[in-house]
């Protein structure tokens, strides 16, 4: 888990169908760091889920396509374990207690603080990333994730977020490719271009912060790998 202030690659999907709380909620936790997806019914955010990994997802419980709650009461019957906070104007203590029986991590009665709702969302995903190794290594290369600090051969490296966020994510993947659409994926948000060059000025600025011998390596036609 990183921390906010746009210095995450936390995954979050916001599963929301009125539109202006739903851009009021994805605005919010983007300007917290988190990368956002956004899905306006159960069938969209089941695809969503199907094919990425989130580190929490904010469910509306009264969706077009039925009620959140037993969406996530059969994901969790088949081992999911993705924290869940559930966002409804069901105010009711039966109603409280059954998002939870169903299984919800939390539960936020509208109309509520968007700031609220982001220390909520930000608090579950520190839960759910505490199994996390907290420091990374690679050859002389440290990573403290919680301290956010970067060391090569002891010397303490001053990185930008997305900086840290590439070299995180390509530390826990070492030695393999990683593609460009892959890295945007996981360290941008969803309404970044994936044709842009943003992975490429990122990454040029880190080989050159982490000085030689190389650590990133192209893989022709392929992203980046790093390797020893």
């Amino acid at each position: 888990m990183t921390r906010a202030g746009g210095e995450a690659t936390v995954r979050v999907l916001v599963v929301e169908d009125d539109d202006n709380l739903r851009f009021a909620v994805r605005t919010e936790l983007a300007g917290a760091g988190l990368a956002v997806t956004q899905a306006a019914d159960l069938a969209t955010a089941d695809a969503a889920l199907t094919g990425e990994d989130f580190d929490c997802v904010v469910f509306d419980r009264m969706l077009p396509d039925g009620d959140a709650i037993h969406y996530v009461h059969g994901r969790r019957q088949q081992g999911w374990a993705v924290p869940v906070l559930l966002l409804t104007a069901r105010d009711s203590l039966a109603d409280i207690v059954a998002g939870f029986e169903h299984g919800g991590d939390d539960y936020l009665v509208k109309p509520f603080s968007v700031a609220e709702m982001t220390a909520r969302v930000l608090t579950l995903c520190r839960r759910a990333g505490t199994g996390r190794p907290s420091v990374l290594r690679h050859g002389d290369l440290e990573m403290d994730c919680a301290r956010r600090q970067v060391r090569r051969a002891g010397v303490l490296l001053g990185l930008t977020a997305k900086e840290f966020a590439v070299l995180e994510y390509l530390l826990t993947r070492p030695e393999q490719a990683v593609a460009r659409g892959e890295l945007i994926e996981h360290c941008w948000d969803s309404s970044t271009d994936p044709m842009s060059n943003v992975v490429d000025v990122v990454v040029r600025r880190l080989r050159g912060k982490l000085r030689e011998p190389e650590l990133i390596h192209t893989v022709r036609g392929r992203g980046y790998r790093l390797a020893s």
